[in-house]
């Protein structure tokens, strides 16, 4: 017989955004439960030691984006600690043509650069003074052509939406995929102007100057965070290895069926929120018509390889640096090279080196499909030639991302309204993650955070 109990919110996922849901949930004395259909709890990110090496399978940065990263980093002071990448390291690298060039930082470096044409070095000049676009779907590679010049896509734009998104800027909508770039232009008429004062407002503003902009992991890497996350969610609010999670709606909210190891199970809730992503919706929420979920549904996902690879001694090029990102026109089958022990300490020996490569992405998505001999090969050949050394790694680990990255793209905003139109329609679903509202660890937070909120506030109006 079928076990069922009851609490206020059922929580799918246990990765970032559900685990950061359930803290403040808990902090606010509302009772819930997360379901994980894996054996621990983090989602994608995961930190391992090994052999002298801290490396990270899934995401290795975060950016402190809003203050909602900084205060809960504060809530967490006492099992998890912020780490902030050394500004030592914070210079960024471009290839173009057969070496590595850093990325303007100032006016100066920025005039000097071979990166861009000496004609959009002067038409910057006249970004502030340039209309506003008055296109809601206006692609990123269109913006930048407009207001920067097609060198500042080529050599700026196209390689970092390629280290964020691992997509391609000529599809991806500047809205949906950078918000805050968007809303500069329109709130400001400039990315420029806009850039300054928005940076003034911030800093006179005491919440908001917490949101640094500074790249962030966690001391012993990001697997600490969701660590010290679950330690405050506490087990007894969640459930591991729940598997053929099905939720139906009831009169009462939601009835949210599954098995673990021992029994099948039910939990009766008011609340729904599922954090995962838009491919596994149809299954979860059998309830809601196929073609109203269409629009969600259909999101694209970059598939992304990650190659970890790690040096006990390091004999190539200099790498004190964040790392180098690979613009598509060079032609190469990389995406970029973080070099993650020079910003991060405790992540390779004394005098060792750690480097995460990325490839796949919308540049090479067969790239799933290879062989680890064939990645290996690729990887390491690009290595030679772009960190000069013949090196073989001490340590190489490959992972494999069929669903790493959602693409905001035209469709987003079909998507957005069709979230919006169900959750209006069954109250007390919540349909969060990365299908909406971003896709960095910072949103992720964020977004968890102002669900419990959300939550919160309509329970105190009952």
């Amino acid at each position: 017989m079928k076990e069922t109990i009851d609490t206020e919110v059922v929580i799918i996922g246990a990765g970032l955004t559900g685990l950061t849901l359930g803290y403040y949930l808990k902090k606010s004395g509302i009772p819930f439960k997360i379901l994980e259909k894996d054996s621990r709890t983090g989602g994608v990110i995961q930190t391992i030691k090994e052999d002298g090496f801290l490396y990270e399978t899934g995401p290795n940065t975060g950016v402190i984006g809003n203050p909602e990263v900084a205060e809960l980093f504060e809530d967490l002071k006492e099992n998890c600690i912020l780490e902030i990448a050394d500004p030592k390291a914070k210079k960024r690298l471009i290839w173009k043509k057969i070496k590595w060039h850093s990325l303007p930082s100032g006016p100066l470096s920025a005039i000097r650069t071979p990166l861009f044409r000496l004609k959009d070095k002067f038409r910057i000049l006249g970004e502030p003074f340039r209309k506003a676009g008055t296109n809601p779907l206006e692609s990123v590679a269109d913006l930048v052509r407009r207001r920067l010049g097609k060198s500042f896509l080529d050599y700026a734009i196209d390689p970092f939406i390629a280290g964020i998104y691992a997509g391609n800027p000529e599809k991806l909508v500047t809205k949906y995929a950078l918000p805050k770039m968007y809303a500069l232009e329109q709130d400001y008429g400039s990315l420029i102007k806009g850039g300054l004062k928005k940076s003034k407002l911030n800093k006179g503003n005491l919440r908001m100057s917490k949101a640094t902009r500074e790249v962030f992991s966690a001391k012993g890497g990001l697997g600490s965070l969701t660590d010290a996350l679950s330690k405050e969610v506490t087990s007894v609010n969640i459930i591991l290895e729940a598997q053929n999670v099905v939720s139906n709606k009831t009169e009462k909210g939601f009835l949210t069926s599954f098995q673990t190891k021992n029994k099948e199970l039910a939990i009766q809730s008011k609340y729904l929120v599922s954090t995962v992503g838009a491919y596994s919706l149809g299954y979860i929420l059998p309830f809601i018509n196929p073609d109203k979920l269409e629009p969600i549904t259909n999101l694209e996902y970059a598939k992304v390889v990650l190659t970890l690879l790690g040096y006990k001694e390091w004999f190539g090029n200099d790498i004190n640096a964040f790392g180098g990102l690979v613009p598509s026109k060079e032609k190469k089958n990389i995406l970029g090279i973080l070099f993650t022990s020079s910003f991060f300490s405790n992540r390779a020996p004394s005098g060792g080196a750690l480097l995460s490569v990325f490839l796949g992405g919308s540049r090479l998505p067969m790239a799933i499909d290879m062989s680890d001999e064939e990645i290996k090969e690729l990887v390491l050949a690009h290595i030679k030639e772009m960190m000069a050394t013949n090196q073989e790694p001490d340590l190489i680990k490959i992972v494999r991302y069929p669903h790493a990255i959602a693409q905001y793209e035209a469709s987003s905003k079909e998507r957005i309204e069709a979230i919006a139109a169900l959750e209006n329609e069954y109250s007390g679903l919540i349909l969060g993650g990365n299908i909406r509202d971003g896709i960095g660890l910072a949103d992720r937070i964020k977004q968890g955070r102002l669900i419990a909120d959300e939550i919160q506030d309509a329970l105190m109006k009952k």
